[in-house]
């Protein structure tokens, strides 16, 4: 496994890479200071270790069923705590925290991955969780990896403010009772994704080749599908200033890429985030479908493991495969919380190894507790096997994200998700949509820099 630096080698870059049975993720730091007080100034109360938390699951919909088991075991184990759980849709995840932020209302624990950890942390509205876990029986129990990519995630001041519970990968699922009626060979490469996309689709009997993600999440789908067509292996040039995401190499990629839109894809794609997509995937007749290991479990309900198979995303040129990075997800304490003994006994239950394994179990991700992913379902989900390998044999490369960027998430998806689905409609070039998305970027690459002093 090759990992990609995010910035040329100046001494104020930091990158940690997160290895954990074949997820990868490298993250710098962001600044940010803390004067000891949560948003509002409320440093909230340790309590007594009894009575009600308030926990927001970042995957509401999704992975509310598993939650609700984590939660009933917890409260079997601590009879004194009550959880009462509360599940927000992904896309609408970060706003809601970014407004009880402000106005109050924030939970006692919250989902806190890596790519909205930076803001979080910069509003220290998070407590800082390394005592804790210093003293919890989960120390040297976690992926070192995943908690020093959180670690890194998270401020300038090298403070851990979310605990790991998984990482993930991105995946191609191809339908193999289609591809063998059509005698096509196994996507492995780029060459034979667009093939078989082409030759699976007959638009009269509603049957297409792909299903592109034109909502909510498309831009690191987008970026993904660029990379690993273009080969290019960094997300900044040699001067650590400016994207390679207007790379010719990338545009020629991006157009080729967002010509499926229509061609050999549903129309209904331009409006799909992750949840429509893969609905539409798991009951319609298309041929294959770009995600990660957490849809997994979806498809096997829907489909039967016989139908279909989840693999390492193509390879381009020269057989090298290039993804861009997929971020570790985790359980934060909000700084406001009234009763955080309480609080931190629900996120080392939830990351321990019994809890921690059913839960990735149940999403088809990479546990974080090793002794979790020591267990005999990790070689049993085959497409988190073969992630596993992929990642480890040499020929894959990861491009990592700038989610340091206090802006990444800003840029990423309400900046850009409507110019990326003019580019689907060719109302926009892909070359203007990659110039503009480069200039914002190495604006906010900027301005980093000039905080970090």
């Amino acid at each position: 496994m090759k990992i990609s630096n995010l910035r040329s080698s100046t001494g104020r870059r930091r990158t940690s890479a997160a290895v954990a049975l074949g997820a990868v993720l490298a993250l710098t730091a962001t600044a940010c200071g803390d004067d000891g007080s949560g948003a509002g100034g409320d440093k909230g109360a340790e309590g007594d270790g009894k009575g009600k938390i308030v926990f927001w699951d970042n995957n509401g919909g999704v992975r509310t069923d598993i939650w609700k088991e984590v939660i009933a075991d917890f409260e079997k184990a601590n009879p004194g705590i009550d959880v009462e759980y509360v599940g927000i849709a992904a896309t609408e995840y970060q706003s809601k925290v970014d407004t009880a932020i402000q106005g109050g209302g924030l939970p006692d624990v919250g989902g806190v991955g890596a790519a909205m950890l930076a803001g979080f942390a910069a509003q220290q509205a998070l407590d800082p969780l390394d005592d804790r876990l210093e003293k919890s029986s989960l120390n040297g129990k976690l992926n070192k990896d995943m908690v020093e990519s959180l670690r890194a995630a998270g401020g300038g001041d090298d403070r851990l403010y979310s605990i790991p519970t998984s990482a993930n990968n991105g995946v191609l699922y191809y339908r193999t009772d289609l591809f063998e009626k059509a005698g096509l060979e196994e996507p492995t490469t780029w060459d034979r994704f667009y093939e078989a996309a082409e030759k699976l689709t007959n638009k009269r009997k509603n049957e297409f080749g792909y299903t592109i993600r034109g909502g909510a999440g498309s831009i690191a789908q987008a970026l993904d599908a660029m990379y690993g067509q273009s080969g290019i292996t960094t997300f900044w040039d040699s001067s650590g200033k400016k994207a390679t995401v207007n790379d010719p190499k990338n545009v020629e990629a991006l157009e080729k890429y967002a010509g499926l839109f229509k061609k050999v894809t549903p129309a209904a794609d331009l409006n799909n985030d992750f949840t429509k997509m893969v609905a539409q995937w798991d009951s319609g007749t298309i041929g294959m479908l770009n995600h990660n290991l957490g849809s997994y479990q979806d498809h096997v309900k829907a489909l039967g493991a016989e139908k279909f198979r989840g693999i390492p995303q193509p390879t381009g040129p020269g057989g090298k495969r290039v993804q861009v990075s997929n971020p570790v997800d985790g359980l934060g304490l909000f700084k406001s919380s009234k009763n955080k003994e309480a609080a931190w006994k629900f996120i080392e239950y939830a990351t321990s190894h019994e809890a921690n394994s059913k839960f990735n179990e149940s999403a088809g991700q990479v546990p974080s507790h090793t002794d979790a992913a020591k267990d005999a379902w990790i070689t049993k989900a085959e497409p988190t096997k073969l992630a596993a390998d992929a990642l480890n044999d040499g020929s894959t490369t990861i491009v990592q994200l700038p989610y340091y960027l206090p802006d990444w998430n800003t840029i990423s998806k309400a900046d850009n998700e409507p110019n990326f689905q003019k580019v689907l409609n060719g109302d926009l070039s892909a070359k203007d949509f990659l110039d503009r998305l480069a200039e914002q970027l190495n604006e906010a690459q900027a301005e980093w820099d000039e905080q970090m002093g």
